[in-house]
């Protein structure tokens, strides 16, 4: 069997992901399977398009929480270690600015599971995150983006 991927999280992201299931699996499930039944009640299943929102429904929840699960299984929790303070790593806010331009952006690195760019937070897999992870205040980095390259230079690590 291949080796499941790692999931890259916070506690509080887990914690998250956790609480995210267990609604599905305690609400979410029962008012699927009662519009199901409301559906089937309209008669000739062929043409019932409300059944077949409720199926398509359910088949959507049933797939996220298998997703859930396997992310939850295999979560590796960032935690602070004693690792220097001024290198960017999983879990870190790395300010930095775009040159020669000088506009400031701030991101924290987290996991896939967690990344949400509008809350400023991004995937670890992402390339800019790439890019960033291993470099230290004060460097001078170039981006790899889908719109082209982008240099920056990481001003402060938190």
């Amino acid at each position: 069997m291949a080796e499941e991927k790692e999931y890259y999280m916070t506690q509080e992201g887990k914690e998250k992901l956790e609480k995210e299931l267990e609604f599905l699996k305690t609400e979410k499930r029962k008012e699927v399977v009662e519009r199901i039944k409301v559906a089937r009640g309209f008669g000739d299943l062929s043409e019932n398009s409300e059944y077949d929102a409720a199926k398509d429904e359910q088949a959507f929840v049933e797939s996220r929480i298998a997703q859930l699960e396997k992310m939850i299984r295999n979560a590796v929790i960032i935690e602070d270690s004693n690792e220097d303070p001024t290198v960017v790593s999983i879990g870190k806010k790395v300010k930095f600015i775009e040159l020669p331009d000088g506009d400031e952006e701030t991101y924290m690195i987290v996991g896939s599971a967690e990344s949400d760019p509008l809350e400023g937070k991004i995937s670890n897999d992402s390339p800019m995150a790439k890019s960033l992870i291993g470099k230290t205040i004060g460097d001078e980095v170039v981006v790899q983006t889908p719109g082209g390259e982008l240099n920056v230079k990481i001003i402060e690590v938190s």
